[in-house]
């Protein structure tokens, strides 16, 4: 832990701000903004310094050999994308028979700048009954901030507005896709 929290605060001028608190064990983790490929160390370096297990989903294709192993280590779930599928109500079954799952999530969809989020997080939350977990990478300040669980209500467009109102003002990495 102690090379970690080295690298992360002193070498890099990281700070977090914020936890998770250890009696939600079930919850998705919304990451924005998501501007870059450096935004997975951030994530690294943060959920080993908070002592949480976070998880993450990708393509079945990436947990074949000779990466599968390093990626189900570091969270990692495979999923079938392959269309024709119910992708929320698949993901939202994950979270069934696990003791602790928080699944992050980036609702932008891309690292490319945005104006309107994909409600996939959104969803999965409703089906899968866990709260979500609001948190930012600001690059201006290099903060990773942990917001306190937001219920979703079933009301997306009042709770979006929630929702986007942590992240005002935060900067990615690529500040011009933020």
């Amino acid at each position: 832990m102690g090379i970690s929290k080295f690298i992360f605060c002193r070498l890099l001028g990281w700070k977090i701000v914020g936890y998770f608190p250890p009696e939600i064990r079930k919850a998705v983790v919304i990451v924005v903004p998501h501007t870059s490929w450096h935004d997975f160390y951030v994530g690294v370096f943060a959920r080993r310094l908070l002592k949480t297990k976070i998880h993450w989903i990708g393509k079945k294709e990436l947990f074949k050999w000779p990466f599968g192993w390093y990626f189900r280590r570091m969270g990692g779930t495979p999923i079938d994308r392959t269309p024709g599928q119910n992708k929320v109500e698949a993901i939202a079954k994950l979270f069934e028979g696990k003791e602790e799952f928080r699944l992050t999530l980036a609702p932008e969809g891309t690292r490319k700048k945005v104006s309107v989020w994909r409600t996939g997080y959104y969803y999965i939350a409703m089906a899968a009954n866990v709260p979500i977990f609001p948190v930012a990478f600001d690059y201006a300040i290099k903060t990773v901030t942990v917001h306190p669980p937001f219920y979703p209500t079933g009301n997306i467009e009042a709770d979006s507005v929630v929702l986007r109102s942590h992240y005002d003002g935060v900067v990615g990495k690529k500040p011009e896709y933020t």
